[in-house]
């Protein structure tokens, strides 16, 4: 069982930065891949980004060169750095947690919203 708690989000002006912190605990020895997916209004989940326990990232395209993932103070505290904010980032963020060992499971945080206004 994986317990993940999230942080950060709110309104932003486009333009702005913002910073999602997400810490997972429980039996973090079994994760193998954290990572943060949004939800924007009307739309489906998507991936933002995503940190493997070897250290490889991975980021859609939309973001790319302005959102940084990153593991902070540890190495089960993820963090969402966020730059030049855009309205269409507006969104539902949630903090994901693949728990990896002898079965595979999704844990999910309970989302932050992110407001990006005009």
């Amino acid at each position: 069982q994986v317990r993940l708690a999230e942080s950060g989000g709110g309104l932003v002006q486009a333009g702005g930065s913002q910073r999602l912190s997400c810490v997972a605990s429980g039996d973090t020895p079994c994760i193998s891949v954290m990572g943060w997916y949004r939800r924007a209004p009307g739309k489906s989940r998507e991936l933002v980004a995503t940190l493997t326990s070897g250290g490889s990232t991975n980021y859609a395209d939309s973001v790319k060169g302005r959102f940084t993932i990153s593991n902070d103070n540890g190495k089960y505290t993820l963090s969402l750095q966020m730059n030049n904010l855009k309205p269409e980032d507006t969104a539902v963020y949630y903090c994901n947690a693949v728990y990896d060992c002898s079965f595979r499971v999704d844990f999910w945080g309970k989302g932050t919203l992110v407001n990006v206004s005009s």
